[in-house]
């Protein structure tokens, strides 16, 4: 697996906005469950203990947390 791609930016009346955009890179973790994987991507973006909504594209997570309009999208680059 290569690496992990996270973009995190604004969005407006439910939609993506891009007005900012945050963007981070991960290395994969071989034995990492999901949640675990999930949480150390929060941490990573500053939304460590932040309820979200997760969405599972299967080639793209993603992340709406509850309480702010931000989205989140996690991909995997081959």
């Amino acid at each position: 697996m290569g690496i992990i791609k996270i973009e995190k930016t604004d969005t407006f009346g439910g939609e993506t906005n891009y007005s900012w955009v945050e963007r981070y890179e991960l290395d994969p973790v071989d034995g990492e469950t999901d949640r675990q994987f999930i949480r150390r991507v929060k941490k990573v973006i500053g939304w460590s203990g932040v309820k979200c909504s997760k969405t599972d594209f299967g080639d793209m997570i993603e992340l709406r947390p509850r309480d702010f309009l931000n989205v989140c999208f996690i991909t995997w680059d081959n």
